[in-house]
């Protein structure tokens, strides 16, 4: 439990920032090797992280839902990749069966974290008051702050306009004319569900993606119930997910073996866009790996649909109602939304973070980001990252480098 301390500055002997996937983790964890006195400090009102933020049509999970688990809480996926509900109602379950919501203040929003030389002790300031700590452990993920485009006129288009992390349910897309600027993971995921109920979607493309097959498929109750009868059948299967997603990667670190997954995306793209316009438009340029893999069945078909058309340019303005491509082409569009990512390189505390010499993280790392094992930085003692510099790579599961 959290020990109160002269005045107002609670007191733990670990403090954890994040209550998304990360966080939960390290609670169980941390009790596990018998440290108890753990506080989670989350902004929100709620835990979930990523799952909680991204609510937009068709958001899910990109590998195997075995993979997207606690090696120690196995979890009836209902299917091969599983959707963002599921996941989140996992992490839910998790938590509350782990006592973990117990441990967390939710509204509580770290405003800066500084070590303190004499005490040997982080101290935090937050939105709910002070808080001291032994060590400090870092659980934000990278997919927290969108990266909204600099597109001049973008801020006086008549419409909505809102990024994909941050989808507004409130506009209607029944026939309305929708222009979806980015064509990366989660435009991938959202686009097939929303140009059925769309009179028209301009996708607009600055560089084309390498995409792959996504075997999914429902997982049925029969095969749950002979996995939880022979504990060690799922495990193999967990593993076989495992290395079959770390297999993928091998060709990036040996670019001779790239040749046959490149064969595999272009049959991909050949057998899905019969149009050969538009398949040389999605054809990239560059060698696989060089950005992040996407895997889907659904996004080429949706992008041939009579009521879909690509510009294989990028976006470089809006006037008025119409978006305008940097090849000089106008569309009408009473809808924008943005699908540019996120600032996926940054840690969002790092500019909050005072090590020994009073210098924040972000400072240190001006020049080059990097971190001991991607996880403890010098000059930050007892400040440990999850999922911190040159941990992930496109092919990893997150869960799997917890």
């Amino acid at each position: 439990m959290t020990r109160e301390r002269s005045g107002s500055c609670r007191q733990a002997e670990v403090v954890v920032i994040g209550a998304g996937l990360s966080g939960v983790a390290t609670v169980i964890a941390l009790r596990r090797a018998g440290i108890d006195d753990v506080v989670v400090l989350e902004k929100s009102d709620r835990l979930g992280g990523t799952w909680r933020d991204n609510t937009y049509p068709g958001c899910g999970c990109d590998v195997p839902a075995m993979l997207y688990e606690y090696s120690f809480a196995p979890h009836p996926w209902s299917r091969c990749f599983a959707d963002r509900s599921e996941i989140l109602d996992y992490l839910r379950t998790t938590a509350s069966t782990h006592r973990v919501d117990e441990a967390i203040r939710y509204d509580t929003e770290v405003l800066d974290a500084r070590w303190q030389p004499a005490a040997s002790r982080w101290n935090l300031q937050t939105t709910a008051g002070a808080y001291t700590a032994r060590a400090v452990i870092v659980a934000t993920g990278p997919w927290h702050r969108p990266r909204l485009p600099d597109i001049p006129g973008l801020d006086t288009f008549p419409g909505p306009a809102f990024h994909s992390a941050r989808w507004n349910h409130d506009a209607d897309l029944t026939g309305r004319r929708i222009a979806v600027v980015g064509t990366g993971a989660s435009a991938v995921q959202f686009l097939p569900e929303i140009q059925p109920q769309a009179a028209h979607v301009d996708v607009f493309q600055s560089t084309p993606h390498w995409v792959l097959p996504k075997p999914d498929y429902p997982l049925p109750a029969r095969l749950h119930r002979f996995l939880g009868l022979h504990p060690p059948a799922r495990r193999a299967l967990r593993g076989l997910h495992r290395w079959t997603q770390e297999a993928v990667g091998l060709p990036l670190r040996h670019p001779r073996l790239l040749r046959p997954v490149e064969a595999v995306a272009r049959l991909h793209l050949r057998t899905s866009v019969p149009d050969r316009a538009l398949r040389q438009a999605l054809t990239p340029d560059y060698r696989l790996g060089a950005r992040r893999l996407i895997t889907s069945d659904t996004y080429y078909p949706a992008l041939g649909r009579p009521n879909v058309r690509l510009h294989p340019t990028r976006a470089a303005a809006v006037e008025g109602s119409h978006v305008i491509g940097a090849d000089g082409t106008r569309t009408r569009a009473d809808v924008i939304v943005l699908a540019t990512g996120y600032h996926v390189g940054d840690v969002p505390l790092a500019s909050r973070l005072y090590g020994t010499s009073g210098t924040t993280l972000a400072r240190t790392w001006a020049d080059n980001r990097r971190a001991y094992l991607g996880t403890s930085v010098s000059g930050y003692p007892n400040l440990f990252l999850l999922v911190g510099p040159n941990l992930l790579t496109g092919t990893t599961a997150v869960p799997t480098v917890l």
